[in-house]
């Protein structure tokens, strides 16, 4: 499982944001590339960047600093944010990262986004639903920064890019997200179980080792890990090495 360390970008800076909210920031810094070399350092080998800005107007989006983060950090960098049109995607290969993240626009726009796979190739596209559980305990997907419900289920979702050659997806528990209360394993555990084909990377929640080593037994590829470590919950040398 890789551990993939995140900085959200605000203003230049890394900040975290609960539940995707961005009255509930917390700043962390304001030398992003600083502390993506300190995660290199650690022993990370990947870099999970979003720009909020990005996602909340494509007119402000930090595309240069996700390209220094992609050139001078030493880590390959996924990165998502707003993703709206084939120049976007192909403007952030061209700056050095190595897979862009779709969220929104997979859900509103598949098709469009389905020629992606084909433009780009499928180990270029990462596609984030964000999730939140209905009443009947089924992930459905949120959109536009979480602010609104699609009703559209995760399976439904998920079934519908296999054909187009998915391969990668980031799924967040919203209701989990910046919490430190724990990832939703049993999620996970179900979508590997139910779609042995694709990488499915954790996000959300993650506030310990044993979380790590919990979501390690779901055999999930990837665990995004954010504020657990700004907040000195564990080491990223200690993630790596459990």
């Amino acid at each position: 499982m890789i551990i993939y360390p995140a900085i959200d970008l605000r203003g230049g800076r890394v900040v975290r944001l609960t539940e995707g909210r961005f009255d509930q920031e917390k700043s962390y810094g304001d030398d992003p590339l600083a502390v993506a070399r300190g995660f290199r350092a650690a022993g990370a080998t990947w870099l999970h960047v979003v720009d909020l800005d990005g996602a909340k107007d494509p007119a402000k989006r930090q595309t240069p600093l996700v390209e220094k983060l992609a050139r001078e950090s030493g880590l390959r960098v996924q990165t998502g944010g707003g993703i709206r049109d084939e120049a976007q995607v192909a403007a952030l290969l061209g700056a050095g990262v190595q897979r862009v993240i779709v969220g929104s626009l997979a859900v509103r726009q598949p098709d469009l986004v389905r020629g992606w796979f084909k433009s780009f190739g499928p180990e270029k596209i990462i596609l984030s639903p964000d999730v939140r559980l209905d009443e009947a305990g089924v992930p459905r997907i949120a959109a536009a920064g979480w602010q609104e419900t699609t009703g559209v289920a995760l399976d439904d979702f998920l079934a519908g890019y296999l054909s187009a050659g998915l391969v990668h997806i980031l799924c967040t528990d919203i209701s989990r997200d910046g919490k430190l209360t724990g990832p939703n394993a049993v999620l996970y555990a179900r979508l590997v179980k139910q779609f042995p084909s694709l990488q499915i990377q954790a996000s959300g929640g993650v506030s310990s080792l044993d979380d790590l080593r919990a979501l390690k037994a779901t055999g999930s590829a990837g665990a995004i890990v954010g504020r657990a470590l700004y907040e000195n919950k564990f080491t990223l040398q200690q993630a790596l090495a459990c």
